[in-house]
């Protein structure tokens, strides 16, 4: 594509990011949304097996989470998924083991170049190793403002897409870095993905949840 980096990632096709949006759609901060294969057929109109060949793609970054039903009935269980949001009930073990490496890479970094080092403290910094390395992976080339809380995106590698798709797509990805950020820990929260006429301008706000000591 023309604008930014090679799409890849959890959102490298159309029908993730459709597949993504029905698991994210209905859940809350306290619950997940769990979907069955063919619920989410039936939310996105995909054949049973490029759902399941997405969702195992998913699984194996560590966006998706897969679970046996609990029955309190005779019967055999069905299969669940929901979205790994890095909260208590939906963390997934790759995101978490993502999230540690990403920190280790930083700090072998910050050590080589302590100018690189984040202002924001410790765990935020760790944060953002998270996120740089999520987007990174999604075909992005982020630029982060620590005192203005943003990350640029421009040129987003989606802008030639269709513009009617942008919606879902921008919403499914906040839900991927906010997940990102929970997963890893600390005081950063994703707040919005700010766009503009420029379908290539784009812009992610950060938003500090507590304060932590440096």
């Amino acid at each position: 594509m023309a604008n930014g980096g090679p799409v890849c990632g959890p959102i490298s096709t159309f029908s993730r990011v459709r597949i993504l949006h029905a698991l994210f759609e209905g859940g809350t901060t306290r619950t997940r949304s769990e979907r069955t294969i063919g619920e989410l057929c039936d939310a996105t109109g995909l054949h049973p097996n490029t759902v399941r060949e997405h969702l195992q793609r998913l699984i194996e970054g560590g966006y998706v989470i897969q679970a046996s039903e609990h029955r309190t009935t005779r019967g055999r269980p069905r299969t669940l998924y929901s979205a790994a949001t890095g909260m208590a009930d939906a963390s997934s073990p790759i995101a978490r083991d993502k999230a540690k490496a990403a920190a280790e890479r930083g700090d072998l970094l910050r050590r080589v170049l302590p100018a690189s080092a984040s202002t924001l403290g410790r765990d935020a910094t760790y944060q953002l190793d998270a996120l740089i390395e999520h987007l990174e992976e999604s075909g992005f080339e982020p630029v982060v403002d620590d005192e203005q809380l943003t990350v640029d995106l421009s040129p987003c590698p989606h802008a030639a897409g269709r513009a009617e798709d942008r919606p879902m797509l921008c919403s499914v990805h906040l839900g991927l870095m906010q997940g990102v950020l929970t997963e890893a820990g600390g005081p950063l929260a994703a707040e919005a993905v700010r766009t503009s006429a420029l379908p290539a301008d784009c812009t992610v706000q950060l938003r500090l949840t507590e304060m932590t000591a440096a």
